[in-house]
């Protein structure tokens, strides 16, 4: 399913979810755990203030800052103000809402987009590095966005100076897909000289954030920032960072998220690869000289794209994708389950005992195989002949 302006700006249960994102009465992890207890978001909206204290690490005050978040006001004034910057609100009952995202343990509660997101943007790469780099990190960076779009992948990043705009410039020039995670609202641009970037990145891709509309660019909303980067991707590849970079931080997450970590080596006298070079020497992230090697980390994802020709801006060429009755364990694993009839993402990773990211990518190349469908409300089904 792909986001498009005549969608509605939210969804009826997203403005639920808005609501308790609106009011910081709580983040992903413990809002998850209402959830849990209570079975649904609508269940918890009727809940009182006592019920809620009885759920781990909820005590009166945020309960009743939970209570109080049932405004309409600010709930309907959030929304006119996405409206009116063309961008769309997606909680995590929402079909548009990135897979792999919602199964790490604090995704954001509500995203902000401007563009497009679409069911492919699951086999994704993120590319960060340092907002200084040297001349040979910027080629770098802008070299990597072009293969790795090229190939296929959608090229995650945080639209910052540096490693990440030619980033997502490198993916643009080969005219591929890319999605800027924003550590401000969606409606503002920074840094102030990314304004065209911004603008090509919406036309080939989507502007993402989980802060409100007008929200200016904190310390504190970097870090939080880069975790979204990390869970919305396969794997992160950094290209020079110094020792305190938050690309550094990035790579952790995606490690921490069980993610793929690659990095470029640099000079040994340049002081942004000092961070990019002791991740490869302590065996935190593997070695890249080339596309190959990313391919190789990824497995069977990394076999199917490889065979992609980047010249068709990520289309398959049908001479080379692979036979449709070759499939992967787990590829088998999730269209045994699909024989049985149509499953949502959450139905196929509890019966396939996969992880969220290997059923993503099951699904994807699936889908790029077009032996499966997608349908309404986040589920799949075998493409009947």
């Amino acid at each position: 399913m792909t986001l498009s302006t005549d969608l509605p700006t939210i969804s009826q249960v997203g403005r639920e979810y808005l609501r308790l994102h609106l009011s910081d009465a709580v983040g992903p992890v413990m809002l998850g755990r209402l959830i849990a207890h209570f079975g649904s978001i609508d269940k918890l909206k009727n809940a009182s203030i006592e019920s809620m204290t009885q759920v781990e690490g909820i005590g009166p005050r945020r309960a009743e800052a939970v209570f109080k978040s049932r405004d309409n006001n600010v709930v309907d004034s959030e929304i006119d103000k996405s409206a009116a910057v063309g961008a769309r609100i997606i909680c995590w009952e929402d079909d548009t809402y990135p897979a792999q995202l919602r199964h790490c343990n604090d995704p954001p509660v509500c995203l902000y987009v401007r563009g497009m997101l679409q069911p492919a943007d699951a086999v994704s790469i993120a590319i960060v590095g340092s907002r200084k780099s040297s001349r040979y990190g910027y080629d770098q960076a802008h070299r990597f966005g072009a293969l790795v779009a090229g190939a296929g992948f959608t090229v995650v990043s945080g639209m910052a100076r540096g490693i990440d705009g030619y980033a997502h410039e490198g993916a643009i020039s080969a005219r591929g897909r890319t999605v800027a995670v924003l550590g401000c609202g969606v409606d503002v641009v920074y840094p102030p000289e990314h304004g065209t970037l911004a603008n090509q990145i919406i036309a080939n891709g989507a502007l993402v954030s989980e802060m409100p509309i007008g929200a200016q660019p904190t310390t504190g909303s970097f870090p939080s920032r880069n975790r979204i980067i990390a869970g919305m991707s396969l794997g992160t590849l950094v290209v020079e960072a110094s020792n305190r970079s938050g690309a550094l931080i990035t790579s952790r997450l995606a490690n921490e998220y069980n993610r793929e970590v690659f990095a470029i080596p640099g000079r040994l006298d340049t002081p942004t690869a000092i961070g990019t070079n002791k991740l490869i020497q302590s065996g935190s992230a593997k070695l890249v000289m080339g596309l190959e090697d990313i391919f190789d980390e990824l497995g069977d994802v990394g076999k199917i794209m490889g065979t992609i020709d980047g010249s068709s801006k990520g289309q398959p060429d049908q001479s080379n994708v692979p036979d449709q009755a070759a499939l992967t364990s787990n590829e088998k694993s999730i269209a045994t389950l699909l024989n049985e009839g149509e499953l949502n993402i959450d139905e196929l990773i509890a019966k396939s005992g996969l992880s969220a990211s290997e059923v993503s990518v099951a699904i994807t190349l699936l889908r790029i195989k077009s032996l499966i469908v997608e349908l309404p409300g986040n589920c799949f089904a075998l493409r009947r002949q």
